[in-house]
């Protein structure tokens, strides 16, 4: 029998993560006479981040793979896998938890076709955007869609067609592929959904006089590290209920005065996939193949298998593996050994692909 998880225990799997535990997984073997990938670290403008009113940086740091032929091989041309992290960590510390370059390289090694891997940063002042648009954290959903992906075309040989990109990510960058991937199809041809948060709409309903306080006290966005057990809801807060007219952190929190605020809940509650994608089915239809997996010891395989259950119910081309581990326990063979062969197999490595 598939049971609700409640908000409180969807924010501790992620929380797990916050506090170490995406740092202690198993690291894949290196495979013997793998090829060196160069990396660069790049920055990125967002324009759909300009005016956010948290006051976060619009150019965020962008981490760039290049294949191992790309500086030899000067007219070839390759396909583009982004790569979304999850909540707390950033593009840096996601990139030593999945274990790139060396996985990247493993997975070269052992038949994977080359191309270019892009992970760009999304953390905000709150630790996570949510890959949401909202005018308190900015539009971070058009920025990896559209910046992101525009700029990356515009300086590195890329294929620069959907058929030949590629997006996946991890836990809230899960949520990210999935949402992102479900509303720009005209961008992405190839969908990997790696241990999914946030399927579901799930709210807060009750809130210690405490944490109420604390919260009604804050006077700035960045005093929110303040407040670790709450820190998830609030950036969830500022990415699915912002309110321009309610200063100092821009959002309206699901209770208030401690009351429920039943306005505040559906709007949360349409920010949740299982909810609006019967509306992108259409969009989904596009995709030569969807890919999603989740460890069975994660909290999150019941809206994962759930998730599943609507692709198939659609005849969506799809898999879906639970996979033996936790919420962060094989990051990075997962990356090696599973996502980039999916994309090798699912991505159009031609300059003819349309």
């Amino acid at each position: 029998m598939r049971r609700y998880l409640c908000a409180w225990a969807v924010a501790a799997v992620l929380a797990a993560g916050a506090a170490g535990a995406q740092v202690q997984n198993e690291v894949p073997a290196v495979v013997p006479n793998a090829k060196p990938v160069p990396v660069e670290k790049i920055t990125v403008h967002g324009t759909a981040l300009e005016g956010n009113l948290e006051g976060d940086v619009v150019d965020r740091e962008v981490l760039v793979y290049l294949p191992p032929s790309y500086a030899t091989e000067k007219k070839r041309r390759y396909p583009v896998v982004y790569a979304l992290h999850g909540y707390s960590v950033g593009a840096d510390q996601w990139s030593k938890e999945i274990h790139v370059p060396q996985t990247i390289e493993g997975a070269f090694a052992l038949g994977s076709k080359e191309m270019i891997v892009v992970v760009p940063d999304s953390k905000t002042v709150h630790n996570g955007s949510m890959y949401s648009n909202s005018v308190t954290t900015g539009n971070f959903e058009d920025y990896i869609a559209h910046d992101v992906v525009n700029y990356i075309d515009a300086h590195y040989r890329t294929i620069p067609e959907r058929t030949s990109r590629g997006l996946v990510g991890h836990s809230m960058g899960g949520y990210g592929a999935t949402r992102i991937g479900m509303k720009h199809p005209e961008v992405f041809g190839s969908l990997y959904i790696m241990s999914p948060c946030c399927l579901s709409g799930r709210t807060p309903t009750t809130m210690s006089e405490e944490n109420a306080k604390a919260l009604a006290a804050l006077t700035s966005p960045a005093e929110s590290r303040t407040l670790p057990a709450l820190r998830i809801q609030i950036a969830e807060a500022a990415a699915w209920s912002p309110n321009p007219k309610n200063p100092p952190l821009y959002f309206d929190f699901p209770i208030k005065d401690g009351v429920v605020q039943p306005e505040i809940v559906a709007k949360w509650a349409a920010n949740a996939p299982l909810a609006f994608i019967d509306q992108y089915i259409a969009n989904l239809k596009q995709y030569k193949a969807i890919s999603m997996d989740v460890g069975d010891q994660d909290g999150l395989k019941v809206d994962a298998g759930k998730m599943h259950d609507v692709f198939d119910t659609y005849g969506l081309v799809n898999s879906f593996e639970i996979f033996h581990g936790t919420h962060t326990s094989v990051m990075g063979d997962r990356f090696q050994n599973h996502v980039l062969p999916f994309f090798s197999k699912t991505l159009c490595f031609t300059k003819e692909c349309k």
